[in-house]
């Protein structure tokens, strides 16, 4: 039995079916976690989302900022991108299923492999937040997604301010936060506040910025943290960090991380499996909300 970690995938259905294969993944033995960015800019979303809806228990999927761009536009909360593929489930007659779906989605998880914590999101967590509270704050969007008020939320989830978390943010502002926070974080300052305009490799930081896993106060230091969304960064398996978004949708590779019974972070018991994806876009720089 093992845990499989998959990085951003952004609709390239075709390499997800090979990295399957060569990985050996088996749905009645093995459990799949998709980082988040399962849609949008690569040519096959809808099949992803079927592929894994299919798969039912044996998948467990973040929601990135793509996911929730695709459900902010089947709201009418906001208008696509020139660059978005979504009209596959848009267009779908299975959209609805598919909507209610990635709905149901997780913005964090926490799990224990070999007795280590391993708390997985898309982008990442600000310094101040322990993986505790990571999964709280991630479940207060969830239950918002899930309900009544989505639509309104949706409509609101936009925009980068407040930029800096603090415990007392209320209503939509400590929302959008928490979404900013979790799918698009990079950068931030010793106090926790987002840098959003450098999107470039770790050693781009602005002057009074870290990559957000580089403060060695941050409270996550001591668990493992497998994330995405950051193509540029590329493949990291430094320590207890697991960086999987490889740029598959810009010709890069779709990678995964297997994690058997033994460590979390190094050793014989975590393997990368890789498959090279033939798409080869043109990087715009867009990533919100």
């Amino acid at each position: 039995m093992a845990l499989y970690l998959i990085g951003d995938v952004q609709g390239c259905d075709e390499a997800l079916g090979r990295l399957l294969d060569e990985a050996g993944f088996s749905a009645g033995r093995d459990t799949l976690v998709l980082l988040g960015d399962l849609v949008n800019r690569g040519p096959a979303s809808a099949a992803v989302v079927r592929r894994l809806m299919k798969l039912g228990s044996a998948a467990r999927c973040l929601l990135g900022n793509h996911d929730l761009h695709l459900l902010a536009i089947a709201q009418g909360a906001q208008r696509p991108h020139r660059s978005d593929t979504l009209s596959c489930i848009l267009d779908a007659p299975d959209r609805a299923q598919m909507l209610g779906w990635l709905r149901n989605q997780s913005l964090a998880l926490l799990d224990s492999v070999a007795g280590q914590e391993l708390l997985m999101v898309h982008a990442g967590v600000v310094p101040s937040w322990s993986a505790q509270q990571c999964i709280g704050f991630a479940h207060e969007v969830e239950q918002v997604l899930r309900g009544p008020q989505a639509d309104a939320f949706l409509g609101q989830m936009y925009g980068n301010e407040p930029q800096r978390w603090d415990d007392r943010l209320q209503g939509p502002q400590r929302l959008r936060a928490i979404v900013n926070i979790l799918t698009r974080i990079r950068f931030c300052a010793e106090d926790g506040t987002l840098e959003f305009a450098t999107k470039e490799a770790a050693a781009t930081a602005p002057a009074g910025f870290l990559p957000w896993f580089d403060w060695p106060q941050r409270r996550t230091a001591n668990t493992t943290v497998a994330f995405g969304h950051w193509s540029t960064l590329g493949w990291l398996g430094r320590g207890n960090l697991l960086s999987l978004d490889t740029g598959c949708v810009w010709g890069g590779c779709l990678s995964a991380v297997r994690l058997t019974a033994g460590v979390v972070a190094g050793g014989p018991d975590r393997e990368l499996v890789q498959v090279r994806c033939p798409q080869a876009l043109r990087p715009t720089g867009w990533d919100t909300p």
